[in-house]
């Protein structure tokens, strides 16, 4: 009898890559907010991706809704100012990043990150590319989803605080704002270990 004949198959395994970054980590109000978005290999690219930083509120609007429509996955984190005193802004950033990636499904297996340090406590492997938001599609979608959540998200802080100009500067520290915390004092959602506001606090200013 023939030896059985054996029937050699192979599987593409693709490789998930997120892309991972965040918006705020300099204003001294407000939230930092990261996010991490795997692209879908399967569907058609998106044009225009680049750094938030580069683009218009218009354009970065735009893009945003082609990133949550067409992504295989998205996740987007808030660490507050709360916590951003607590533990500094770059453990609040870095915690971030780990909670996003967390929260994809499909997870990935390898995150690209902008910027030249990785979270200890990621879960996957991980890759720091400095300028990443500006080179790798998948970080400036993530960088993307960042800014436009956390512009969205210090609107609604000036609604409910108003006099600071949040819906204007998005908490960073302009002529304004610091006008206007010299004026109010500082809000619960000014970050006290943020020099400006500390001063504040330290003399005793509070809303």
């Amino acid at each position: 009898m023939d030896a059985p004949s054996s029937v050699a198959t192979t599987e593409t395994v693709i490789r998930l890559i997120a892309g991972v970054d965040e918006a705020g980590r300099g204003p001294l109000a407000g939230p930092v907010a990261v996010a991490a978005v795997i692209l879908d290999p399967s569907r058609p690219k998106i044009r225009g991706l680049d750094d938030s930083k580069k683009l218009t509120e218009a354009k970065r609007e735009a893009l945003y809704e082609k990133i949550v429509d067409r992504a295989l996955a998205y996740c987007i984190v808030l660490v507050t100012a709360d916590e951003i005193d607590r533990i500094n802004i770059f453990q609040a950033t870095m915690t971030g990043m780990c909670r996003a990636l967390a929260g994809l499904n499909p997870s990935a297996h390898e995150a690209w990150i902008d910027g030249n340090a990785l979270p200890r406590e990621l879960p996957c492997a991980g890759r720091a590319i400095i300028g990443g938001d500006a080179l790798e599609p998948a970080i400036s979608a993530a960088s993307i989803l960042a800014k436009v959540s956390r512009d969205r998200w210090m609107i609604e802080l000036d609604r409910e605080y108003p006099g600071y100009g949040f819906a204007e500067h998005k908490g960073y520290g302009t002529p304004f704002h610091l006008d206007a915390l010299k004026r109010l004092g500082p809000c619960p959602q000014h970050r006290r270990s943020f020099a400006p506001v500390k001063i504040l606090v330290d003399q005793g200013v509070l809303f």
